[in-house]
């Protein structure tokens, strides 16, 4: 197959450094590679990778639904991280012929930067029960201090989840001396107990806890599993942390909470959309810590993922996809 000519696009490059944490080498020598390093509307989607052979994404950035995958007739490959991508219309992928590629997370790497997730998680939640980026706008403005925060050792953690990054959260919580209560749909008590954690129901979980972390996979029977009845059972005086995903928390009713006082206040690494619009209400809550879906972007964990993008891209090259998400498309 003659590829010199195929034109490759890298997605979604907020930081400028892809280029810079793998070696593309491989690829530029027998392709033209783009990089987009701002969020781009389907619209200016549509017109900006119309001419592209390749899209490399890089987790949910940038949505692929049927509507963008049918105005881009030139499109052959998408690569994904991750088995699968929630919003890429996978059957639309495959009636429009076009290869999917996907990482298994096998790649040496991924192994060697897990933490890079649950270590935002707990610094995410020590800056929301301290209050840091308030009183840290506040000192940029010229200010001094006006809040107070909560210590964390001796208060409960529960955790929703209990997979790699919730075993990952209990070890954190005994160093900081937190007893760990957890639930998820299939958690059973003998599995809580390996990690430390006592396994409850949901109900008791959000009643006891000084700090609800969330660490579940987004799903149909998860989609907003935290709304007004959870909220209304946490104490006034606890915290909600959010580094899984935004569409696991009902998100008017969260903000409801927040801004009635119901909970103390939150911290939230992710949105049911991303970027986070500029009016959005979470903005202007003062109770509320919020980071742009920081969760897996280390150096690490970045390297590790365009590494494996560049293998998906150099095996279809050569004529060997790998990793073949819709087989049917080969058809």
């Amino acid at each position: 197959m003659d590829n010199r000519s195929a034109r490759v696009a890298i997605l979604d490059d907020y930081a400028g450094v892809a280029l810079d944490l793998a070696d593309w080498s491989q690829v530029a020598r027998r392709c033209e590679v783009t990089v987009f390093d701002r969020h781009l509307s389907e619209d200016e989607a549509a017109e900006a990778l119309l001419p592209f052979d390749v899209v490399c994404t890089m987790r949910e950035r940038m949505a692929f639904g049927r509507g963008l995958i049918a105005r881009l007739p030139n499109l052959k490959l998408i690569t994904i991280v991750g088995r699968s991508l929630p919003n890429l219309d996978m059957a639309a992928a495959t009636e429009y012929g076009v290869l999917v590629v996907h990482s298994n997370f096998t790649h040496p790497l991924f192994r060697a930067v897990r933490d890079a997730t649950p270590e935002l998680a707990w610094g995410l939640m020590i800056a929301t029960v301290r209050n840091l980026a308030e009183e840290h706008r506040r000192m940029r403005d010229g200010g001094w201090q006006t809040t107070t925060g909560m210590t964390l050792s001796g208060k409960t953690l529960g955790l929703l989840g209990l997979g790699r990054v919730g075993k990952r959260m209990a070890e954190y919580a005994k160093a900081f001396g937190m007893p760990v209560l957890a639930w998820s749909q299939n958690l059973t008590e003998e599995a809580a107990a390996e990690v430390g954690a006592r396994r409850v129901e949901k109900s008791a979980l959000f009643e006891h806890s000084d700090v609800v972390s969330l660490h579940l996979v987004l799903s149909e029977r998860t989609r907003g599993l935290v709304g007004r009845r959870e909220l209304a059972a946490m104490k006034q005086t606890a915290f909600l942390i959010n580094t899984s995903r935004g569409p696991l928390v009902d998100e008017t009713a969260l903000v409801e909470a927040l801004s009635n006082g119901r909970i103390a206040g939150a911290g939230l690494d992710v949105f049911n959309t991303e970027p986070l619009p500029a009016d959005h209400p979470l903005r202007k809550l003062s109770n509320v810590t919020l980071s742009p879906h920081l969760g897996y972007v280390t150096r690490e964990m970045l390297g590790a993922f365009y590494s494996d993008t560049i293998e998906g891209v150099v095996a279809w090259l050569d004529g060997r996809p790998a990793r073949i998400a819709n087989p049917e498309a080969l058809r």
